[in-house]
């Protein structure tokens, strides 16, 4: 009776540990071929629905190296004319789902920011759906090996069903 009481013992420990393990192993952080090149800082420029677009835009490994912080906000030296923007995008990937995620918190506050992107990669491109209440969006990160840089193209849906540009956006690598 002592011997199976200590067979117990033992499994129920051994269960139980397992997932402080796991999650452990987990805190190592996330490397990542393609997104390790966003990181740095660049100046975006491009047109968002119909507008110039000047952005200051800083991208850093933080939280233990599991997500990549966007930082974005209208470049000072932009015309006075332009619209003023300010976002964190919060980059990170879930390898039990095997996709990208993507959270956005930007000045038009918390109801957009309810909503993450989800991704996957396709070469040096990730494509990310956001499923918004007022419908879905695409935002797809392409880098230019050759050039070292990037594009950034949004896309939504109009209320005919036909999918638009909402904004088509270019990033050069700025010195550190």
């Amino acid at each position: 009776m002592k011997a199976s009481s200590l067979l117990t013992l033992s499994l129920t420990l051994a269960i139980a540990s397992a997932p402080l393990r796991s999650h452990a192993e987990e805190g190592a952080g996330w490397r990542d071929d393609l997104i390790d090149h966003l990181a740095g800082p660049w100046r975006l420029e491009g047109r968002i629905m119909g507008r110039d677009a000047h952005h200051a835009v800083r991208a850093e490994w933080v939280l233990s190296h599991q997500f990549l912080r966007i930082h974005e906000e209208t470049d000072a030296g932009a015309p006075a004319s332009e619209r003023r923007y300010e976002a964190t995008w919060f980059l990170g990937y879930d390898p039990l789902s095997e996709r990208y995620v993507l959270h956005l918190l930007d000045v038009f506050g918390g109801r957009y920011s309810e909503t993450i992107g989800y991704g996957v990669r396709d070469g040096d491109a990730v494509r990310f759906v956001f499923e918004y209440p007022d419908g879905p969006f695409h935002t797809t990160f392409r880098w230019n090996r050759e050039k070292d840089t990037w594009q950034w193209l949004m896309e939504q849906k109009d209320k005919d069903g036909k999918w638009t540009v909402f904004g088509d956006l270019g990033l050069a690598r700025l010195p550190h």
